[in-house]
């Protein structure tokens, strides 16, 4: 078991997400950095779909109550185990009554806590990802007790000579047209791919709302689906680009697409960070 001694700002449980239910409308949730997810996993020896702990910006003060193995991967957000500085993507053991905490916003925005066997928390719809109106909890609280398995032994060392990482620096989205790119005009498209766009006030699991505004007069669409990654330019000009938390469908037109990369480089990124897109095909 982990105890939350402190929330942070904004932790949740996730995993590879809810795979199957979109035609009910479910969001496929999970990680939205899946490839720091995966290599927290992946370092551990775990399975690539358990469940991690996803940390925004500014991370939780946990104390362990059985003794464990961890990697966090992603963002640096400044971690210590007792007080005693530690490195992303290395194993760590962990001994029952040890606190880690984290400082530091150094880079990226989101860091992922992989513990040995991966978090037993709750199941709904194959998954243990939270989401406000499906799971019981949505991001951890202080007081809460996150169940995790004890391992004493780890008997497997990884190769750490040819990890791959994100390049956080980077501000180049690679995309593919959407269904609707085709009615966009010379103009239109050519400030898609001109400008550098500033990450808004407004961005989330759900949605990063990008500006400045696009000049618009497409009409918008009969509802169609949407994927993460779907970037939709509404009525006002404004650019929305779908995360992993997003709705099954849509009624803007869906003028980009972002490949998986750009979706776990994006998700990297904070408020007045800068994007530019990059038009890559099939």
């Amino acid at each position: 078991m982990i105890k939350v001694i402190k929330s942070g700002f904004y932790s949740t449980i996730q995993d590879e997400g809810r795979l199957g239910y979109r035609n009910t409308g479910v969001p496929l949730c999970g990680a939205m950095d899946k490839s720091s997810y995966h290599m927290s996993n992946h370092l551990l020896g775990n399975s690539i779909d358990d469940a991690t702990l996803e940390i925004t910006m500014l991370g939780p003060e946990l104390l362990f109550d059985v003794d464990t193995f961890i990697v966090i991967a992603g963002a640096d957000i400044s971690p210590v185990l007792n007080d005693m500085p530690i490195v992303n993507n290395r194993i760590i053991a962990v001994n029952k009554g040890d606190t880690l905490k984290f400082r530091n916003l150094k880079s990226g925005f989101r860091a992922y806590l992989a513990v040995k066997g991966g978090f037993k928390t709750e199941t709904k719809l194959g998954s243990r990802s939270s989401y406000q109106t499906i799971t019981n909890q949505n991001v951890i609280a202080k007081g809460d007790e996150l169940l995790i398995e004890e391992y004493k032994e780890h008997a497997t060392e990884p190769s750490y000579s040819k990890l791959k990482t994100l390049d956080f620096k980077s501000k180049v989205l690679e995309v593919y047209e959407g269904p609707e790119f085709q009615f966009l005009s010379e103009l239109q498209r050519e400030q898609l791919f001109s400008e550098d766009f500033i990450i808004g006030q407004l961005y989330s699991r759900m949605a990063y709302q990008v500006k400045p505004l696009i000049k618009n007069d497409l009409p918008s669409i009969l509802t169609g689906p949407v994927l993460p990654g779907t970037v939709q330019l509404t009525s006002s000009g404004q650019l929305i680009i779908l995360m992993r938390d997003c709705q099954t469908t849509g009624g803007y037109p869906r003028v980009l697409q972002l490949s998986e990369n750009a979706i776990n480089l994006l998700s990297q990124k904070k408020e007045r960070d800068s994007v530019r897109f990059q038009l890559i095909h099939y």
